[in-house]
């Protein structure tokens, strides 16, 4: 995927048959410690990370689910892409000025932007499913339910343009992104 012979993505979605709950667990707690060793830069963000969301063939974190609400604000994006590789190949995509392009088909397409609008709702619902009960509890007390349900794929307002392809193509990775299968298409 994406330019990438070293590694071949896949959905880390697990059915409760395939594991016993213990194995499960440790499974995603061994992942979580890889990918909080891969996050380099931001050590402030590891405290955030809740899942592992994709890994790569040999099992390493390729993106992390992030808790919804974290120090007591809503944190930015819920998918946060650990590859280093990844994150290298797609910052040439973006500075190749794709982003510009996708948002003039994002005006010339309605299909396109359809099936946009539909991966920003894809996040929000996700977001809101994986709240725990105490911080959807928080949320609501705080008034911070809204602001999730508002914003999309890496705390996008305006779900008609197109920000952070690293934030699109790591909620690619775990659910329905159109511009991640769209860079499947050009770049795969």
């Amino acid at each position: 995927m994406l330019l990438l012979d070293c590694l071949s993505c896949k959905r880390h979605f697990l059915s409760e048959s395939s594991f016993n709950l213990t194995e499960l667990v440790e499974k995603q707690q061994a992942q979580l410690l890889r990918a909080r060793g891969a996050i380099k830069l931001l050590p402030a963000f590891a405290k955030a990370m809740q899942a592992v969301s994709a890994t790569d063939s040999q099992g390493i974190p390729l993106v992390v689910r992030m808790y919804s609400i974290v120090d007591k604000k809503p944190f930015p994006t819920l998918y946060w892409m650990t590859s280093e590789l990844l994150k290298k190949e797609i910052s040439h995509i973006e500075a190749s000025g794709v982003i510009k392009q996708l948002e003039e088909r994002l005006k010339e397409d309605k299909e396109f932007l359809k099936a946009y609008h539909a991966s920003h709702q894809d996040y929000v619902d996700q977001r809101l499913h994986y709240l725990s009960d105490e911080e959807r509890i928080f949320a609501e007390q705080a008034g911070f339910i809204e602001i999730l349900k508002q914003k999309g794929i890496g705390g996008i307002a305006n779900w008609d343009t197109v920000r952070c392809l690293h934030t699109q193509y790591a909620h690619h990775l775990a659910g329905f992104n159109v511009v991640g299968q769209w860079m499947d298409e050009e770049f795969g």
